[in-house]
């Protein structure tokens, strides 16, 4: 019996730039790669994920103030009176935005406290530019410790929290509202 299919243009170029991304990502190819399971993917969604990977793969590590141009070196905390600070601090929330900087978990932070974080732990922070359209990097803003206590108290569901309880068999610290509420931008 023959097969009589005909590709179409449009899945012989698939298929070309499937064996392209293919060559492409095999330097790159490690234990990560061959875990995902792509039978599943129509060869569109095989390519657009291949794609993915390849760009993270050759993405840069640059500290984030550099994602910039130019670079993003707002003043020093110490520099800036309360007046000052909170227009510099949206100017520089806005514009984290435009690289796809989300900020998460802020409204525990004070402006000043918020600044600080922004100025002394992310735009420093060595981070892959992935240039992706809907590739966001989210800022977890509870802080660079380990110690989930302000999450618990301000961020967690009740569910969350009756769920690490268990899990760590420890107490929960008081359930409380956010004193700095913001309307930062989000992902769409």
């Amino acid at each position: 019996m023959f097969n009589t299919h005909r590709p179409k243009p449009d899945e012989v170029e698939q298929l070309m730039r499937n064996a392209e991304l293919r060559d492409e990502l095999e330097r790159y190819f490690d234990e990560s790669i061959s875990r995902v399971n792509i039978q599943h993917l129509t060869l569109a969604a095989e390519n657009e994920f291949l794609a993915c990977m390849l760009a993270w793969e050759q993405a840069p590590v640059l500290p984030i103030y550099r994602w910039f141009d130019p670079e993003l070196r707002p003043p020093r905390p110490d520099a800036l009176c309360n007046e000052d600070l909170h227009g510099i601090l949206w100017d520089v929330i806005r514009r984290l935005f435009q690289q796809r900087i989300v900020l998460d978990f802020t409204d525990h932070l004070d402006d000043r406290q918020l600044y600080c974080t922004i100025f002394r732990d992310i735009l420093p922070a060595r981070e892959k530019k992935l240039d992706w359209p809907n590739n966001y990097l989210h800022w977890d803003c509870t802080g660079p410790s380990s110690d989930p206590e302000v999450w618990l108290r301000y961020y967690a569901s009740e569910e969350e929290r009756q769920d690490w309880a268990e899990t760590y068999h420890q107490p929960l610290p008081p359930s409380a509202l956010p004193p700095h509420p913001r309307d930062l931008p989000h992902e769409p």
